[in-house]
């Protein structure tokens, strides 16, 4: 019997990984400033130049495509066996679209590898979905809620000094005249 050992990578591609610290889908106000980690590797025993290309798209139809210029330029080296952290940030005029930066190695022109989040369209409420003041939330809102509680709410508190106000005196005299004898 032979057995053959299966390779297995945990990451991207041969002539180079990247990742990021982005979560799979986040939520996006087009026009501001996304900001993030990214980080490239070269896991060859020779040093790589790498660009970065970012895509917004929905579905098939592509949004934007650009490469992202690293310290001013599309073309960036890491030495052998080496990891990179660019940090900065992004900014896109869209939303509700996958955004794709990929990761090409100048020698082949081929992307080795690429990262994917979503950008989530910001809802016109602060409130967390269902809370009302969302448009097309089903269910009860905030407002209702509040509408009905209060005068429960009230009700209450006014029996409690209710109670208090009509609370024998005897209680307070007795510890009183305990003490003085």
């Amino acid at each position: 019997m032979n057995f053959d050992v299966m390779q297995a990578s945990v990451m991207g591609g041969q002539l180079g990984d990247i990742f990021w610290d982005l979560a799979p889908w986040i939520v996006y106000s087009p026009g501001y400033d996304l900001g993030c980690n990214i980080y490239v590797a070269n896991p060859t025993d020779t040093p790589k130049e790498y660009a970065l290309m970012a895509r917004l798209s929905r579905g098939t139809t592509v949004v934007s495509d650009e490469a992202l210029p690293v310290f001013g330029y599309t073309w960036f080296t890491v030495e052998p066996g080496d990891l990179v952290t660019l940090k900065g940030a992004l900014r896109f005029s869209e939303s509700d679209a996958d955004l794709t930066v990929s990761l090409v190695e100048r020698e082949s022109q081929a992307v080795t590898d690429s990262v994917v989040t979503l950008l989530v369209p910001q809802a016109t409420s602060a409130l967390p979905p269902g809370w009302g003041g969302t448009p097309g939330t089903p269910g009860t809102t905030l407002n209702s809620m509040l509408g009905t509680m209060m005068p429960m709410f009230m009700i209450g508190i006014f029996g409690m000094m209710m109670v208090s106000a009509f609370k024998p005196q005897k209680e307070t005299a007795a510890l009183s005249s305990g003490r003085s004898g």
